[in-house]
């Protein structure tokens, strides 16, 4: 008699500093389908994950910074020829929460074509952003930009994958690091996404994905001194926090408003001025002549 074979289902994991981490309390919650049946148990991150995720951002910041913008370029191209090369089950995974499929492919495309545009700026925002200032002295005096260190990243529940890409993308363009916590009810993309980053060229620490609950984290995302900013699609409520804590710890906030429907293709979404909410600039003073 054949025994019915009883399949071997994925565990859901975390990328913390290039390795996959299982949350640091054990805890769990259960992911369903848009019809309620079970998916799979969804790491439930704690302030300690949180933390450690922030540790590891640190230790990769001096080395992806210190990166040629072009090699940063060719890093990010490769990342979405791996995404193109997973799109079927990218688009599968959306379709879990989305039974749209064509809509869920058309998210995994956009969110492809993100890397490719951000891929393109990395050795152009430079040039844009800086400046060579007139100066009343015998000096030439330039502005040029600099990363700021780590970037936290709280994502919105819509558009789990091309949100979350939209929002880590224009930090780790300048040589940022980037911990960022995924939606809550469509965690599945960020969990594929963390295992294509791991395969790829980008090197550990530079993207690091938590999932769990929102009202556990947000503090200490507002926080954590570490962070030097926070890019938030948050609430009334939760900007207030946010800001709150900004202030006491002293990082930059970058808050949309979660009430205010958002078209997350629109080419409003990408682009320069994203890139400069992430970087901070230097005057540098030089002498001309002997």
């Amino acid at each position: 008699m054949t025994m019915a074979r009883i399949p071997v289902l994925k565990t859901p994991k975390c990328l913390v500093g290039g390795a996959f981490v299982r949350s640091e309390s054990g805890g769990v919650y259960p992911f369903q389908d848009a019809d309620g049946h079970f998916v799979a148990n969804i790491p439930l991150c704690t302030r300690k994950d949180l933390r450690n995720a922030v540790e590891a951002a640190a230790k990769g910041a001096q080395g992806w910074a210190a990166r040629s913008a072009y090699n940063r370029g060719q890093i990010l191209y490769r990342l979405a020829e791996m995404l193109e090369s997973r799109a079927t089950e990218l688009a599968g995974v959306l379709s879990f929460t989305n039974s749209n499929a064509r809509d869920a492919l058309r998210e995994v495309h956009t969110s492809i074509e993100r890397v490719t545009h951000y891929a393109g700026w990395t050795d152009k925002f430079q040039a844009v952003l800086g400046s060579v200032n007139p100066v009343a002295s015998q000096h030439f005096n330039f502005t040029v930009p600099e990363p700021m260190g780590v970037v936290g990243v709280l994502s919105p529940e819509e558009r789990p994958l091309l949100a979350l890409l939209s929002m880590l993308l224009p930090a780790i363009v300048s040589g940022n690091t980037v911990v960022a916590l995924a939606s809550h009810s469509q965690p599945l993309a960020a969990i594929v996404l963390g295992e294509i980053l791991a395969l790829s060229d980008l090197p550990a620490g530079v993207v690091n994905l938590l999932s769990g609950r929102r009202a556990d984290l947000l503090p200490t995302f507002a926080t954590h001194e570490h962070l030097r900013a926070v890019h938030a699609v948050a609430d009334q409520a939760e900007r207030t926090m946010l800001q709150e804590g900004a202030a006491d710890s002293v990082k930059r906030t970058v808050i949309l408003d979660a009430a205010q429907p958002k078209d997350w293709t629109a080419e409003s979404m990408q682009g320069l001025y994203q890139i400069r909410d992430f970087v901070e600039f230097k005057t540098v003073w030089h002498p001309v002549g002997g």
